[in-house]
């Protein structure tokens, strides 16, 4: 911005500002420290040394605009002072409360020497314009500066965390200091229990739900995941984030049982997309049964086929209808009008298919080994017909 003055060229301005530098960088210095306690550290005397070079650089940038308008001006050493911002783990507001403090006892010096220089109103209207707009240049070369180290420590700590969620996923599970030091280095606080999400969406199509700060997440594995810590008290959390979402939620377990809690989570989720268990969010501990009786389908199926053999030559409607009054019987109790409320039919019915079953079972129906095992696979027959 050109200066206009009646006396004195921007020349002579530069001249008589550069002169006073030293004493206007300490009082601003001194301004600074005793309105942001941030940067008060009179015992550091490498911070102080710092805090004075920026300052000086911020008054030497500003006098040799004046003194060269059309000149380059390089962001870097400011956008390096943002980065120092985030390093220290502030936000901008110190630093911008700084580069205010700045201006002001900038704006001070100059109605000082304006008389003496022969500055006209215009003159120092002009150099005010020029100091505001060169505050915002500065403040958006540090924020820039802020802004990238912000988010490259963010993609630093995600890939930690990314490290450490691979880590727990392993079997065996690896020495618990190996642990300790990537979860210190991930900032993540290690819990006494945890249990792992599996996810439907191999393919990232589903949106990202917006998760607790301390659940560890897999979503850009081959089979997308995540890691809940001390599970107890983020369910309805994480209910709540992937409302819409096909999920599966492990079993509580020690941290390192994790690649267990994934496994069944897995193992559930698959069975959910057949429709053996409900579909959207499901919990392992609400069908542990289930699991239990999948988790070998051919040795199942070899019981069937053993168990069931006195239904095999009824037609499939006759085989429908006795396997499952057998299994209301057995879950429910023996008596005609419990199993009858339960399947929702009339009392004399389920007497008449009982008695059909006992005429076809005969005495393997008292075996308490045999009933047992019926129960295993009517159950399993119930869950695939369903």
């Amino acid at each position: 911005m050109a200066i206009r003055s009646d006396t004195s060229t921007p020349a002579d301005i530069v001249t008589t500002l550069r002169q006073g530098i030293g004493r206007v960088s300490t009082e601003v210095i001194e301004e600074i420290q005793t309105r942001i306690p941030e940067y008060d550290r009179p015992e550091d005397e490498l911070y102080i040394k710092v805090i004075r070079m920026a300052v000086e650089q911020a008054i030497y940038g500003f006098l040799d605009r004046i003194e060269s308008p059309d000149a380059p001006w390089d962001p870097e050493p400011f956008r390096m002072i943002g980065r120092g911002e985030a390093a220290e783990g502030r936000n901008l507001e110190p630093l911008q409360t700084a580069l205010r403090l700045g201006a002001r006892v900038g704006w001070r010096r100059l109605t000082e020497i304006a008389e003496p220089l022969g500055l006209s109103p215009h003159s120092l209207y002009d150099l005010g314009e020029a100091i505001f707009v060169y505050l915002d240049q500065l403040a958006d070369a540090a924020a820039e500066g802020f802004d990238e180290a912000r988010a490259r420590a963010a993609g630093e700590m995600e890939r930690r965390r990314a490290r450490l969620l691979d880590l727990l996923l392993t079997q065996p599970p690896p020495a618990h200091e190996a642990i300790a030091d990537l979860a210190k280095a991930a900032a993540w606080r290690l819990p006494k229990t945890v249990a792992c999400v599996a996810l439907d969406d191999p393919h990232g199509a589903c949106r990202r739900p917006a998760l607790p700060p301390d659940v560890l997440a897999g979503l850009d594995r081959a089979r997308p995941c995540l890691l809940v810590p001390d599970p107890r008290g983020q369910g309805q959390t994480l209910e709540i984030a992937l409302r819409g979402a096909k999920a599966a939620f492990g079993p509580a377990v020690p941290l390192a049982g994790a690649a267990t809690s994934l496994r069944w989570a897995e193992e559930a989720l698959e069975l959910s997309a057949r429709g053996v268990l409900p579909r959207g969010v499901v919990r392992c501990a609400d069908h542990m049964s289930t699991l239990l009786v999948f988790k070998d389908e051919e040795l199942v199926s070899a019981l069937a086929a053993t168990r069931l053999a006195p239904l095999a030559h009824l037609r499939p409607t006759q085989q429908d209808r006795l396997a499952e009054t057998l299994l209301a019987w057995l879950r429910y109790g023996r008596g005609a009008g419990e199993v009858a409320a339960r399947l929702h039919v009339h009392p004399q019915t389920v007497r008449y298919r009982l008695r059909q079953l006992e005429e076809l079972y005969g005495d393997q129906l008292a075996d308490p080994d045999i009933r047992f095992e019926l129960e295993i696979v009517l159950r399993a027959r119930q869950a695939l017909r369903t």
